[in-house]
């Protein structure tokens, strides 16, 4: 157990929350910085309206999103203007607090009058969606798909996809929203931990049967049907890769300030929960990104008044023990020197939920033991305990055999790069923060100062008679203001990244009249990458 962080260093970090400690110099953390941050609901819409500005049609699997209190009126006046050009749409949108999770302060409206605005939405920022009133329904009731994908490189861009997920039920049938129902929660929300205390909330040994199911069952359920499994499969791995394009501009700029070049650091990993629904047409529409899927695999269950006990969960256990092992088969360090045949131990500081992944020897093998032991099938010897202390077994062999030996096959399939070559025109924006990222000066900042801009204008030669440079300075402020009023980040002054890629866009779209925006933004970066290319060459001479 790790307190304050390990001096000695180690293979693999295991942090429970999110990146927090800035004294690791090498091995793997398995969390990104700023990935919390970067999957906020705020920010997630932010980065898909970006890239469905850019590519419409690419984009259409998100639901048309407003950002609350700074654009109700906009989803006022753009909701009154759709509801007079087709008086027959009737709409239903659903309201989610931008820091919620497990369902909390979610609710269901019918017109934009009745958001809540009680002090609430000022102090608790919120996004509202379209809700999606035609559902794909199993049994009558409403399903969510928790896929979990591994994030394994973002530079460069690497990304698995596990072969099964969690399929989560509502407990109440599904009725198309109307006044009478909207409160409803257990027939329209399908988080887990609203379900859990309905009382039709159905706990199964089967992964077929239950509140809460495989995916794969649902596959198997759908192909029985005469539905194209292969088509939906295709069409989600490909709102994945889409989705993680979309966060990755922002990613980077917080990997560059907590780890920058040149500096010793760890490189990262992380598991990501993808929320998923799919419509009649088996259309998948993405809800939502979770940086820290619950992991757990068990449930409680009331033995009597107030008293509870922990029971297995086999579908949790089927799915997530698949993805924890394969996610540490995949970063495992010692993958090319099998020869050493040492065993894996973990150690937690359960307050931070900090583990460290070592193969640095045996040492400290007692360790207080509990009942409940969970494992997690590695073929390391391993005993973790509800306490989260942790066990090396006494009874290992004399000569240990391989971690790879008598595995299953991995569960976690890459699709990037392997499908790279069908979605890298849609990296525009990742060229874009590169670009930012070039001209912030200080290493370890997210913001970029008003000469940093000047300089990347000068640099790239877009000032002219037309455009000066007092005409620059004053798109910076009115951007970078605007911004922050917003109350993005107020810890630095400065332009952030998404203010530099609507500045970006504004210069596109003055330079290059008359053209889609995306060729528009792509001429534009080809032109900087072009004349910053041969700045650097005549320095080099």
């Amino acid at each position: 157990q790790f307190p304050f962080g390990r001096r000695l260093p180690c293979d693999i970090y295991w942090h429970g929350v999110s990146f927090h400690d800035n004294n690791i110099f090498s091995g793997q953390v398995n969390k990104f910085p700023g990935m919390m941050e970067t999957v906020r609901k705020i920010t997630l819409s932010r980065a898909m309206r970006t890239m469905q500005d850019l590519f419409p049609l690419e984009y259409n699997f998100y639901p048309r999103s407003w950002i609350l209190p700074e654009e109700l009126p906009l989803f006022v006046a753009e909701v009154r203007m759709m509801k007079d050009s087709n008086p027959s749409w009737k709409p239903t949108f659903i309201v989610k607090p931008d820091g919620g999770c497990q369902g909390d302060g979610i609710y269901l409206i019918k017109d934009p009058s009745d958001i809540r605005l009680t002090g609430s939405i000022q102090s608790r920022p919120a996004v509202v969606q379209e809700y999606i009133c035609k559902p794909l329904l199993v049994d009558k009731l409403k399903f969510d798909i928790r896929l979990y994908v591994l994030l394994k490189s973002l530079e460069p861009l690497e990304i698995y996809i596990a072969k099964d997920g969690l399929s989560r039920f509502c407990t109440e049938p599904y009725q198309e929203p109307t006044l009478k129902n909207l409160h409803q929660v257990f027939m329209h929300l399908t988080n887990y931990s609203l379900n859990i205390h309905s009382g039709n909330f159905i706990h199964s040994d089967s992964v077929n049967t239950g509140s809460k199911r495989t995916f794969s069952s649902i596959l198997c359920r759908l192909s029985s049907r005469g539905a194209d499994v292969k088509k939906l499969w295709s069409d989600i791995i490909s709102l994945v890769i889409k989705t993680i394009i979309a966060l990755t501009p922002e990613l980077k700029v917080y990997y560059q300030s907590d780890i920058p070049a040149g500096k010793p650091g760890p490189t990262c990993f992380q598991i990501l929960g993808f929320d998923i629904l799919l419509m009649k047409n088996l259309k998948p529409i993405l809800l939502e990104v979770n940086a820290n899927p619950s992991m757990r695999i068990e449930h409680e269950q009331e033995l009597s008044p107030g008293v509870y006990e922990n029971v297995p969960s086999p579908v949790d256990e089927e799915v997530k023990v698949a993805v924890i092992r394969d996610t540490l088969r995949l970063v495992d360090p010692q993958k090319k020197k099998k020869k050493d045949t040492q065993a894996m131990w973990l150690t937690e500081h359960p307050g931070d939920e900090y583990f460290c992944v070592c193969t640095k020897g045996m040492k400290d093998k007692q360790h207080k033991h509990h009942s409940l032991k969970l494992s997690l099938k590695l073929k390391f010897y391993l005993k973790l305990d509800s306490c989260q202390s942790v066990e090396v077994s006494e009874e290992l062999p004399d000569t240990a055999p391989g971690p790879e030996a008598a595995l299953p096959s991995l569960c976690l399939k890459q699709v990037f790069p392997k499908y790279a070559k069908q979605f890298s025109y849609l990296r525009l924006v990742d060229r874009v923060a590169a670009l930012f990222i070039r001209f912030l000066g200080v290493k370890g900042t997210t913001k970029l100062g008003p000469t940093g801009f000047r300089t990347f204008i000068r640099n790239c030669k877009l000032s002219n008679s037309n455009f000066s440079m007092a005409a620059v300075d004053i798109l910076y402020i009115d951007i970078t203001r605007r911004w922050n009023s917003m109350g993005i980040d107020h810890k630095e002054s400065g332009m952030c990244l998404q203010a530099f890629v609507e500045a970006f866009f504004c210069l596109a779209q003055r330079k290059y009249k008359s053209r889609p925006l995306h060729d528009q933004v792509a001429s534009l970066i080809e032109l900087c990458e072009c004349r910053l290319a041969a700045l650097h060459g005549k320095r080099l001479v």
